[in-house]
């Protein structure tokens, strides 16, 4: 499971239970069915009509994706890129077509098999964007249906909360306290199911998708600009160095904070030997014997 989700899950429940256990006297005060019933019933409802029937299941398949702990394969593709472009710099054509042969990335296997075919480096890359510019599209979409959903749930809690005030008001005059807390029940916790829902679990996975989707577009933009590379016959060391750009993580893009300490260190170092009593020179020289006197027989 992907840690980040865990962590949230756990946080998620232990969230609840506290409210559920700690700050209610009862904790089955906060199940009500109709109420949950009107939400998720209203929230599916309204999804199916927002949007096809193959779509909205594929919601099943998202919400795995986030659970699960997806790997991602930036760097390998990296290596492999440049063991191709190794290869391609020397011009050994039949051990780039063997070597494309093993490759998993299919974004990667059409690039280089267009560089084989010698199609114009503005063809190859005007096709790559605009496959680029799709899977940002399509996962944009799939991201967008679980903000949508995240609209939708509160709404039905608000309808929920009027359809338990209506009843309540059509109930006023018999005077029955239970009939009129269930009612008001049902009013109040619709509003706290479509919140609840809609801040905790859909926009979360929304947020999280489009995390993922900006993750793929590195690798796919760092493929693009290794076909460039290959293209215009560049040095492999030089593409090794301008990809590494696409997954190097800094902590500042001006700055290194951990250069500067360590040069700060190191010139404190220095400063303190200079100061030392010894003053860096080795001890001093040593001094002559027979406090300075003249040697025997150089008086004439």
């Amino acid at each position: 499971m992907n840690p980040s989700t865990l962590v949230g899950i756990i946080g998620g429940l232990i969230l609840v239970g506290s409210v559920l256990f700690i700050a209610a006297e009862e904790a089955l005060v906060f199940l009500n069915f109709p109420g949950l019933a009107i939400v998720i019933g209203g929230t599916l409802a309204a999804t199916f009509l927002a949007y096809p029937m193959d779509e909205v299941l594929r919601v099943f398949r998202l919400v795995w994706i986030v659970i699960r702990n997806e790997r991602v394969y930036t760097r390998d593709d990296m290596e492999e890129l440049i063991r191709i472009s190794q290869l391609w710099f020397k011009g050994d054509v039949r051990a780039v077509e063997d070597a494309l042969e093993n490759v998993a990335n299919p974004f990667l296997r059409t690039g280089v098999q267009l560089l084989i075919d010698l199609t114009p480096e503005e063809d190859i890359l005007d096709l790559l964007q605009w496959r680029i510019q799709r899977l940002r599209a399509k996962e944009h979409a799939e991201a967008q249906i679980f903000r949508v959903m995240a609209s939708f749930a509160p709404a039905f809690g608000m309808i929920g909360t009027l359809v338990g005030l209506i009843n309540m008001m059509f109930i006023l005059d018999d005077g029955d306290i239970a009939q009129i807390g269930q009612q008001m029940g049902v009013a109040l916790l619709t509003t706290f199911y479509g919140i609840l829902l809609a801040n905790l679990v859909l926009k979360p996975i929304a947020v999280k998708l489009e995390r993922r989707t900006e993750q793929r577009l590195v690798t796919l933009n760092m493929i693009l600009q290794g076909i460039s590379l290959m293209c215009q016959k560049r040095n492999p060391t030089l593409m090794r160095e301008t990809l590494h750009s696409f997954i190097a993580q800094y902590k500042d893009e001006i700055r290194d904070p951990d250069l500067i300490q360590q040069l700060e260190e190191t010139s404190q170092r220095a400063a303190a030997a200079a100061n030392s009593p010894t003053g860096g020179q080795g001890g001093g020289r040593p001094e002559a014997r027979g406090g300075g006197d003249r040697p025997a027989g150089a008086e004439r």
